[in-house]
């Protein structure tokens, strides 16, 4: 049973993508998104649930011609998920084709779509994903984590990222040229990222071991130096930092 994500611009079409996908019963879930960047959202979550998680995504029915960010450009930073999802293109250009497959695309799908060719499709998906080894371990993680910036998803490079500071449910990303907030707790971030380097030093911060400049004791409170910011280390994480900065090269 598939778990499907459907992307498509123009809600006539996206209904009646769902609707067949509803209809074919080797698809468990489908849900759909009205663009790229929402898109994103979604397999952020998925990455965040895990392959077994409720919000996992197997495969991504797509438009290629959407404002922002399109199919082709969707396509292409899936392929850096440490487990992307399979993609076939539902499109009614025929001119993307080879650029399509050169991606890695299941299948390509013209519009007007039949339900015979649409269950060719998912039949094709079907079979890849019973395929594919199932190891139960923890992906890597990607190198880059998306975050929205004026209405545009942009994507930060995990080894840029200096510090993380917590607020409430939300993280803020700090890089030497800013900062982003993104809806991910700390404690997942220091999971996800705890053999990239990342360690926790007070219950709101997490910080790049790589990125720390100094470290300060004074009167008996430590902190640490990362670019201009100093950061207090709390009394249960101290003797860890102490020796993870010792060992390091």
């Amino acid at each position: 049973m598939l778990r499907a994500l459907a992307v498509d611009d123009e809600r006539p079409s996206l209904e009646e993508l769902l609707y067949l996908l509803h209809a074919d019963p080797r698809i468990g879930s489908a849900q759909g998104v009205g663009d790229a960047t929402e898109a994103l959202r979604r397999m952020n979550r998925a990455l965040e649930s895990g392959p077994g998680g409720p919000d996992a995504i197997d495969v991504v029915f797509m438009d290629i011609q959407m404002p922002g960010l399109d199919g082709l450009d969707l396509a292409r930073l899936l392929t850096g998920f440490a487990r992307p999802p399979l993609v076939v293109f539902v499109t009614a250009h025929e001119d993307f084709a080879v650029q399509a497959f050169d991606l890695k695309a299941v299948d390509y799908v013209l519009k007007p779509v039949r339900k015979e060719r649409l269950a060719e499709a998912v039949r094709r998906a079907a079979e890849l994903r019973v395929a594919a080894p199932r190891i139960p371990v923890h992906e890597p993680d990607p190198d880059h984590m998306p975050v929205e910036l004026g209405g545009v998803t942009r994507f930060v490079a995990v080894d840029d990222i200096t510090h993380v500071e917590a607020q409430g449910d939300y993280a803020r990303l700090h890089t030497d040229k800013g900062s982003h907030l993104v809806r991910i707790p700390l404690s997942t971030l220091e999971e996800r990222w705890r053999t990239r380097g990342f360690l926790r030093i007070h219950r709101r911060h997490l910080v790049a071991l790589r990125h720390i400049g100094e470290l300060r004791l004074d009167a008996g409170t430590v902190s640490v130096l990362v670019g201009s910011e100093e950061l207090q280390v709390s009394r249960r994480h101290t003797r860890e930092l102490r020796d993870l900065l010792m060992r390091r090269p």
